[in-house]
């Protein structure tokens, strides 16, 4: 049964959607104790936030004029948030990166694997670079796989959804339930992804530069925020 038109979610619903599962997963990174109940919900919650982010960059990539401009964007934002990040979860500065850095890596990926006058033998090393690059960014790979399968796969919602579970399980899940076992669990969360890009319309929704920009924004900015009260709260 199709869903009612007035139940989809367009773009900006999905942004606001992987918005409040992030800021819910980060808020609560110290305010609650790892391997309770609780803590598995709000992570299972904020497991939504990639899976989305990466599906929306596929759809930017069809829906922008200008590639060259989305990566630069993409680039001055992984640039900003590489601090904020590290300083949140305590890393050198040195050892990992944010998302930000694999989206990028997700849309040049994206762009070679799309590109019809490159022979396949060039796309799958290229490919693999692109991967390797992330390696150390927060969801890595992954993101990169993710933001492929969802690019080449659009107009086929199937396809797009097998390969998401796929590569989501192989390599994301079942890894966290080897080493850490049942901690591992809000992992499946990302899983809750799928009934809602099944209600996504395919439409932006509303047009505005604070729906642009503010993604963009808020991801370095909130990082930073909660940073400085965690600091001032555990520290202060």
């Amino acid at each position: 049964m199709l869903v009612a038109e007035r139940f989809r979610l367009n773009s900006t619903a999905l942004k606001l959607i992987a918005i409040l599962a992030m800021f819910v997963d980060h808020a609560s990174f110290y305010l609650i104790p790892k391997g309770t109940t609780a803590d598995i919900v709000v992570h299972s919650i904020g497991r939504l936030a990639a899976p989305i982010m990466c599906y929306l960059l596929a759809e930017g990539y069809f829906y922008t004029s200008n590639r060259r401009k989305y990566a630069k964007r993409l680039l001055w934002f992984a640039l900003l948030s590489h601090f904020p990040f590290v300083w949140f979860f305590g890393l050198e500065w040195w050892q990992a990166t944010s998302v930000m850095w694999s989206l990028l890596m997700g849309l040049i990926a994206l762009s070679v694997c799309k590109n019809d006058s490159m022979h396949l033998l060039v796309k799958l090393p290229l490919l693999a670079l692109c991967c390797l690059l992330a390696w150390t960014a927060d969801w890595n790979f992954i993101a990169v796989l993710w933001i492929v399968a969802f690019g080449l796969f659009r107009g086929n919602q199937t396809l797009q959804m097998l390969s998401f579970a796929a590569i989501g399980t192989v390599f994301y899940i079942v890894p966290g339930l080897m080493s850490m076992g049942l901690d591992a669990s809000f992992r499946f969360g990302i899983w809750m992804a799928i009934p809602i890009f099944y209600l996504y319309n395919g439409k932006p929704g509303k047009r505005s530069p604070l729906m642009k920009w503010g993604f963009y924004v808020f991801y370095p900015l909130h990082l930073l925020v909660l940073y400085v009260l965690y600091q001032w709260i555990w520290n202060g």
